[in-house]
């Protein structure tokens, strides 16, 4: 039986201090010895190499390529195409791992990042959904520019790489899969400004050198990836199906913003095949569009051992030589695994590739690398050279994570008189469930080692004299501790009851099959309410949605608030809101659907629209046509929010040439040239103003409902503002609207057009209609 005790007790209190103690006082002792840097044309050691022009600073890049290129044989240009890169003694260039991750902090996960005594742990930031919950491009920034300088901090003592296999851009397109918890979400607006800026944060040179970088990220998974493993379908195996509107409209906005606007060094394409094609080895998708359509100035890598898939398991070619062939004439630069190692040199033999594609491929390379300043010598002696672990796990960074906590944490019902609490009035605290204490829980996946943890019932011991009852073992509860939970529930002035996922309900490579809370946690929840003495406040950690009616109608639950997975800080960030330290401000970043949701819709169905004729509902606020339980945008706060629209046209015309059909001929929509709409592009202007008495931050959401042309979406956002107000304060909000960009959709072949007619902007309950003619 699991047994409850009081944790305000001197005692416990005093056992807490010297567990903590021995925890952070012993660690501070560290080891000092420090390995050094892995870096290029160490001079010092070799003088030779300053005659080799790849060594030499002053030249540019592509010459500084160029010339090493030319010194290499073909060996030994195969031994960059793979992440374990190989050295060449004799140039001076050591072996080089490129498998990094960094998603919401330096990460353990991949071969070129490790923590040590002389760096134990990085800052651990929220996952990813719960960040982009915050709908704050400002914060996306800051977080990538601390995760970069603690990346830089541990290169600097040989236990980091420099490139970054992050961000996860993909669109959370079904709440069943497992990796939507690394996603921005599901509208591609918000993961296109997320993608651009988290990238701008790691990337940005500290001395404003355009083409350095500070570290190099990378965009994944490249695209239309959104299925790891359901019901028999695998990653591996699935052809996702998608309509060339769904493709421009969808699934390539954050690819073609994280290179256009962000610039970033890298994109990664995925496993699963695209209308038949896998993704890595499909010329139209890399060499076509991420390279000469966007044109990416850095690399394209495979998925790990996405190559060895595409031949053996997907049976796309023949012969090993011919998926190598094929990967690197698509424009695949880097292969993670040792496929193409393995199987490029019988693939040139063969003449399926001539050398110079092989020179193509390691160039993007070698140039990102020279760009992050790899052939410079010594990086300790450059801009970035001061970084130690002294800048890593600082207590601003520690701070930032648990800022970014608050700020996403989303409050969802809020009954009169529940939160925030009183620590004036509630004396004490009752707090249950499976997820209240724990820890790795909270920073999800492609985790690193947290600075420390400030777990739920940590954060709420800090404020009110709390007992604790997990209830269940675990997430799965296959039986719960109802009793001992009802028993404390009764004697609190209030009761926090924290439930959701961890990572054996949802991660990569498992999906979800229902969107229930798992096992006994409903009965323990309406079971603990209905006894409750004071409110009883629902948290849910998770990464994707749960169909919470039960909860949301039930009376006796006064609160609801999801937390996401909420980072190192995640219980601090959770007592702030709850007790009013802090008022919240996150807006759900994804639609959460009943349970009906799944019998209609099968995760292998890649269609965003909806189709009448067989009952399927669609997909995101953008296109479904159901019930949800909450939706995406949704969010309350202690304050109230009022908007007025001060400044807006009502009419806006496009110019068209003299002899354009459409003057001559009713057209519903036209092309959307960026020449024609130099012109039309327009400012609104909206009062927001705090009704309220406490101060706090909120998102002013611009949607558009456009007339209904080429299956257009019911509404989609166009652009977002995060606002901080104080109590009874009022702030102007501009939003600039490009005609041809904003107000654009996605026609059936995938060009982009500009519906003509009325157009319904709306900013909360606020409607204004805007026509648009030629």
């Amino acid at each position: 039986m699991l047994r409850s005790f009081k944790l305000n007790s001197p005692v416990f209190a005093m056992g807490v201090s010297v567990f903590l103690c021995f925890i952070f006082c012993f660690s501070s002792v560290r080891v000092l010895a420090q390995t050094p840097p892995v870096f290029a044309c160490d001079v010092r050691s070799n003088p030779n190499l300053s005659s080799f022009g790849f060594c030499n600073t002053t030249m540019g890049v592509n010459d500084r390529v160029s010339d090493l290129v030319k010194r290499l044989t073909l060996q030994e240009k195969i031994g960059f195409l793979v992440n374990a890169a190989g050295s060449v003694n004799r140039l001076g260039i050591p072996k080089y791992e490129w498998w990094s991750e960094a998603l919401h902090g330096v990460s353990y996960v991949g071969p070129g990042t490790h923590f040590s005594s002389v760096v134990p742990g990085a800052t651990s930031f929220p996952q990813v959904i719960l960040t982009a919950a915050s709908f704050n491009a400002s914060l996306f920034e800051a977080i990538g520019k601390v995760v970069s300088t603690e990346a830089r901090a541990m290169y600097n003592v040989g236990l980091a790489g420099l490139t970054y296999w992050s961000p996860n851009i993909n669109i959370f397109r079904d709440p069943r899969w497992g990796r939507g918890q690394e996603t921005p979400g599901e509208d591609p607006l918000l993961s296109s400004k997320y993608g651009s800026g988290y990238v701008k944060g790691l990337q940005q040179s500290d001395d404003g050198n355009p083409n350095a970088l500070k570290v190099a990220a990378c965009c994944k998974h490249y695209t239309a990836y959104d299925l790891d493993n359901w019901k028999g379908t695998d990653r591996y195996h699935f052809n996702a199906v998608v309509t060339k509107q769904d493709l421009d409209d969808t699934f390539q906005p954050p690819f073609k913003s994280c290179v256009l606007d962000g610039n970033v060094a890298s994109v990664m394409c995925s496993y699963n095949q695209v209308n038949g094609k896998p993704t890595c080895a499909d010329p139209d998708l890399l060499a076509g569009i991420i390279r000469s359509e966007w044109k990416l100035n850095g690399y394209i890598v495979s998925d790990c051992d996405s190559v060895d898939v595409l031949y053996n398991q997907q049976h796309y070619t023949k012969t090993p030589e011919e998926a190598a062939a094929k990967t690197i004439l698509a424009g695949l630069d880097l292969n993670c695994g040792s496929f193409l190692g393995q199987h490029t040199e019988a693939a040139v033999k063969g003449g399926l590739l001539v050398e110079s594609d092989v020179d193509k491929a390691i160039s993007n390379n070698f140039a990102t690398l020279m760009r992050l300043g790899f052939f410079d010598g010594d990086p300790r002696k450059g801009l970035y050279g001061k970084l130690g672990p002294k800048d890593v796990c600082t207590q601003e960074n520690q701070e930032l994570a648990r800022e970014a906590a608050r700020q996403g944490i989303v409050l969802l019902k809020n009954t009169k008189g529940s939160l925030p609490l009183s620590p004036t009035t509630i004396k004490t605290l009752a707090v249950i469930g499976p997820n209240a204490n724990v820890t790795k829980t909270m920073i999800g996946n492609y985790e690193g080692t947290p600075c420390k943890y400030t777990t739920p019932l940590q954060g709420l011991i800090a404020s009110v004299a709390t007992t604790y009852q997990p209830g269940c073992s675990n997430v799965a509860c296959s039986s719960a501790d109802v009793d001992n939970a009802k028993n404390i529930a009764a004697s609190a002035d209030a009761t926090v009851l924290v439930m959701g996922a961890d990572q054996s309900i949802e991660r990569e490579s498992l999906d979800r099959n229902d969107l229930l809370l798992p096992g006994q946690q409903p009965l323990l929840i309406t079971e603990v309410a209905k006894v409750a003495k004071g409110p009883v406040i629902l948290i849910i950690m998770s990464g994707g949605g749960f169909d919470i009616t039960f909860a949301k109608n039930d009376s006796k639950v006064t609160s609801i608030l999801w937390v996401g997975y909420p980072g190192e800080a995640g219980g601090a960030a959770i007592a702030d809101v709850i007790f009013g330290y802090y008022n919240p401000s996150g807006r759900l970043p994804m639609t959460w659907y009943p349970q009906s949701y799944v019998d209609k819709v099968p995760m292998t169905n890649m269609n965003m629209r909806p189709d009448t004729a067989n009952g399927y509902p669609g997909r995101t606020y953008r296109f479904y046509t159901g019930d949800t339980v909450y939706s995406f945008g949704d969010g309350l706060s202690y304050s109230t929010f009022n908007h007025q629209l001060v400044k807006a046209p009502k009419l806006v015309s496009i110019p068209l040439e003299e002899d354009h059909v459409c003057r001559s001929s009713d057209c519903k929509s036209i092309d959307a040239f960026e020449q024609r709409c130099q012109n039309s592009i327009f400012d609104i202007h909206m009062k927001v103003q705090n009704t309220g008495l406490i101060s706090g931050s909120h998102t002013v959401f611009l949607f558009s409902s456009p007339p209904f042309v080429h299956n257009s979406p019911q509404k989609h956002l166009i652009s977002f503002e995060k606002v901080f107000l104080s109590g009874k304060g009022e702030a102007m909000v501009r939003f600039n609207v490009d005609v041809c960009k904003d107000l654009s959709v996605s026609d059936e072949v995938g060009s982009r057009k500009v519906a003509m007619g009325e157009h319904l902007l709306h900013v909360g309950t606020l409607k204004h209609s805007l026509t648009i003619r030629i």
